[in-house]
């Protein structure tokens, strides 16, 4: 079967199983589990004769010859019993449920995999079937998905801006589904690489952490799916939150887009037995503040993740730039211990979650000292009079690509300024209002021209994207005030 003929007929399964009221994600779940079994019962047999650790009572070959209810509960019973097992397999299988109601549609799903060599397929086919249902799965805005999924033009921006080498190590402390690494492997892998270097980008590149368990087995399998890992490696995700601890391990590249929205909190459940949401704060001797802020505690736990000359690229939203209290603590923190180097303004319009005005700090790691790291900041503003919808005008890396020309990344300290790109002193700085990197100088074209303004479609959208951003912040400043 073709490339295409294949990627058609997974996507056209995955319409059938959405008319009977099954989502994006629960398709890919269960595409995962049996997908993983398929590719290890290839792996077990010739040429790779490989020991998977999967017990042969409920490997691939004891689904494909039952079928209706008899088929249906051994698939239940697969899951819970593989969810049992040590390493990768017990992360894939983590609290699996089956969510295919359809006996005949199960079994249809099993056949559809069973007629092809999973295997044999070049990677790039097997990763463009998954990644574009994690796409298809992030665009369903009713499943939340979306917060999990980083605009992949953006990624492969931040990607070749900073340039990651050969047998050096990179982490991701919320990793989602795995954006971030498949974009540095595959830059790394365009590369020419020895045997050791290929071994080294397979196994020990990769190190990340996500919270939430079905997110984790989806970023698990499409890394393996892209040729990061195998069966019998230890897994390079941990299922668990990166925040509530400093593992022994520092690294080399940090890529990250730490999950926007409220303030850290967990759920308790109080004297009569309601839940509720506490604030939740990490006490943390390495932290320069403590504070319930998630995205404040993220930045400081990657800047104690790096290297002493580790390099980081991290997607922030815009209170992380000018929040006052542990905000300005944090920020002064960062110019004086990092070389903050580059903040890439991002327009509204990009995230599937609406209203988010973000950026990306660039900054390296650097040795204790009495003197500011920080020299200058260059910023670049491809907020102001930018225009971007996820249907009509989605984000593309030929847009960035003015942005990557002035970051010049292989020769970063000879950079020229231009309309959006400008640099400012560690002093200009510091004497703003509460240090503030919130930097803007363009005109906005839509302010005060009568004559000149946007569609009707076009305003109606960037009025629910004003309104999404002021409840968000809204939210913020109510809880906040609960605890209090």
């Amino acid at each position: 079967m073709s490339t295409n003929a294949l990627i058609q007929k997974v996507w056209n399964f995955c319409n059938t199983l959405r008319d009977d009221g099954m989502g994006y994600g629960d398709y890919l779940e269960q595409l995962t589990y049996l997908l993983f079994l398929k590719m290890a019962d290839e792996y077990s047999k010739p040429p790779y004769f490989r020991d998977t650790h999967i017990p042969k009572e409920f490997n691939w070959d004891s689904l494909t010859n039952k079928n209706g209810a008899e088929l249906e509960v051994h698939y239940v019973h697969i899951l819970t019993e593989l969810g049992k097992q040590p390493g990768m397999i017990g992360q894939i299988f983590f609290k699996a449920q089956n969510k295919i109601q359809d006996p005949a549609k199960l079994l249809k799903l099993v056949r559809l995999i069973n007629e092809e060599t999973w295997i044999g397929l070049d990677t790039d086919v097997k990763g463009d079937i998954y990644e574009g249902l994690l796409e298809k799965n992030a665009e369903d805005t009713k499943s939340g998905a979306g917060q999990y999924f980083t605009p992949r033009p953006l990624i492969r921006a931040m990607v070749e801006c900073v340039r990651p080498e050969t047998l050096k190590t990179i982490a991701d402390p919320s990793c989602g589904t795995g954006g971030f690494f498949l974009a540095a492997y595959d830059f790394l892998a365009k590369q020419e690489l020895d045997r050791n270097q290929l071994k080294f980008l397979k196994y020990d590149t990769f190190r990340g952490w996500e919270i939430v368990p079905n997110t984790a087995r989806l970023c698990l399998m499409n890394l393996f799916l892209h040729n990061i890992g195998d069966l019998n490696s230890e897994p390079p995700i941990e299922r668990n939150d990166s925040l509530i601890s400093l593992p022994s391990q520092r690294f080399d590249y940090i890529l990250a887009n730490p999950p926007f929205g409220k303030k850290s909190s967990i759920t308790v459940t109080n004297e009569d037995g309601d839940q509720e949401r506490e604030a939740l704060t990490y006490q943390r001797q390495d932290f320069w503040a403590t504070t319930s802020n998630k995205q404040l505690n993220f930045l400081q736990h990657i800047r104690s993740l790096m290297k002493i000359d580790g390099k980081a690229a991290v997607v922030l939203p815009d209170n992380v730039l000018f929040e006052g209290g542990a905000g300005e603590t944090v920020r002064k923190r960062l110019l004086q211990s990092t070389d903050l180097h580059t903040i890439l303004r991002l327009p509204t319009g990009i995230f599937y979650a609406q209203g988010v005005k973000a950026n990306v700090l660039f900054f390296d790691n650097k040795p204790a000292s009495k003197d500011p790291w920080t020299k200058e900041v260059w910023v670049y503003d491809y907020r102001t009079n930018i225009k971007h919808t996820l249907k009509t005008n989605p984000l593309r890396l030929d847009h960035l690509q003015d942005f990557i020309n002035c970051y010049r990344p292989e020769k970063r300290h000879n950079r020229i300024e231009s309309d959006r790109f400008r640099k400012f002193s560690y002093e200009e700085i510091i004497s703003r209002d509460k240090t503030s990197l919130d930097i803007f100088w363009l005109k906005d074209d839509s302010l005060g021209d009568l004559d000149n303004l946007p569609d009707p479609d076009q305003l109606a959208l960037d009025i629910v994207e004003n309104l999404e951003s002021a409840l968000d912040s809204f939210r913020q400043i109510a809880s906040r005030l609960q605890t209090v």
